[in-house]
């Protein structure tokens, strides 16, 4: 996805997100309203500073890969033109959905680390424990009933991500290749605040369940309790502190006895905070070197990365591929029909459908933070002058 200033969407992102984690229903509805406008605002302006200053040679463009979109696509979206908008229900090119998930996962890093698949028109998949693919059993024994409970069907038709677009009258004289741009800018972007939503707070309600709940013997879905408290502090207390965290990450229940056994994890750690307190984080977790220059390093060396939907003052630690996420079937576009106006567009919506859920409850953990550290306050001490100067 071509990089796009966002001067309004990521505060309202924000405030999206708080107003999710405080279950206000109203607030969450005006959230979302205010959100998916000021994305289309940015988007469009975007488009717009493009529009006017690439107007030079089209070649030049097209050498740099820009805008460059298939005879399927602007068939397509030159039939959107013409329709003044999309029909009842579009289907969407495939390169076009494969474009969409691409700018998911390249420019969210969250994704990125979640391991999210594209399943494409596939609806379901088979996953599996990789310890317990090969056994060991006598010649002519009977490993079928074991095979049977390592690999798992999970179907992903069960949930369904819905993206606004709103496409303005000015935005369908500008051509194909950028109604083509935009109409995936919107999708990808709209799905990829759905998608971090669901994969990080989702309780398990017509949504995934995600990182910060885990799925209780009888079903239910609840939030997990804090593991812990972190705080960052230089030296040896956040050497102890990741210890413990990677310790527990580590372990995972294999069977209906409850048998404990160890997981590879190393390189396969996930840090996910709040934006707010990864300022904090850093500078509890930041030293000043040998030369004079302040380095920031933390041990067990995990992948670092923000999300709104993390509460403040909480951090939450994910083994990569121990979370099942997934997209699929034909996504498809239409006018949407209920209330939710926007000014001077029409508003369409983007179905795709997709599921998620950790592939145990050890494979997440969440601590609290303590962020607070007192002030070194202690007096430089001066070295005394030398006898008889």
């Amino acid at each position: 996805m071509p990089n796009i200033k966002f001067v309004n969407f990521e505060d309202k992102k924000t405030a999206f997100a708080e107003a999710v984690q405080n279950g206000d229903q109203e607030a969450q509805a005006s959230a979302l309203s205010e959100m998916i406008e000021a994305l289309s605002s940015d988007v469009r302006a975007d488009i717009f500073n493009q529009v006017q200053s690439n107007m030079q040679d089209q070649s030049v463009l097209q050498a740099r890969g820009t805008n460059m979109i298939t005879s399927e696509e602007r068939e397509f979206f030159n039939a959107v033109i013409q329709e003044g908008g999309f029909k009842d229900k579009d289907t969407l090119p495939k390169t076009t959905q494969e474009r969409v998930f691409q700018d998911l996962v390249e420019s969210h890093p969250l994704l990125q680390a979640i391991g999210i698949q594209n399943l494409g028109a596939v609806t379901e998949f088979i996953y599996s424990d990789p310890e317990g693919a090969a056994v060991w059993g006598e010649l002519f024994g009977d490993i079928k009933g074991q095979l049977n409970a390592t690999f798992r069907k999970e179907k992903i038709t069960q949930l369904k991500l819905t993206a606004f677009i709103p496409i303005a009258n000015d935005m369908l004289q500008l051509g194909p290749v950028w109604v083509e741009r935009y109409v995936r800018t919107m999708i990808a972007e709209a799905m990829s605040v759905g998608l971090e939503r669901g994969y990080v707070a989702g309780d398990g309600q017509s949504k995934p369940i995600g990182l910060l709940y885990k799925k209780e013997e009888n079903g239910a879905v609840t939030l997990k309790e804090s593991a812990g408290t972190l705080t960052f502090r230089p030296g040896r207390t956040t050497i102890n502190e990741l210890k413990g965290v990677v310790e527990k990450l580590s372990i995972r229940p294999v069977g209906k006895d409850g048998e404990e056994k160890v997981r590879n994890i190393a390189g396969k750690v996930v840090m996910v905070v709040n934006p707010f307190d990864s300022f904090g984080i850093q500078a509890n977790s930041t030293i000043q070197n040998s030369a004079g220059a302040y380095v920031q390093s933390l041990p067990f060396n995990p992948t670092v990365t923000t999300s709104s939907f993390v509460p403040k003052d909480k951090v939450l630690f994910f083994v990569r591929d121990q979370y099942i996420a997934a997209i699929g079937g034909a996504m498809t576009v239409n006018k949407f029909t209920e209330t939710m106006a926007m000014e001077d567009a029409t508003l369409y919506i983007a179905k795709q459908f997709a599921t998620g859920k950790p592939v145990d409850n050890y494979a997440a953990q969440v601590y609290d933070l303590n962020l607070a550290i007192e002030e070194d306050t202690a007096t430089p001490t001066t070295p005394e002058e030398p006898a008889g100067v």
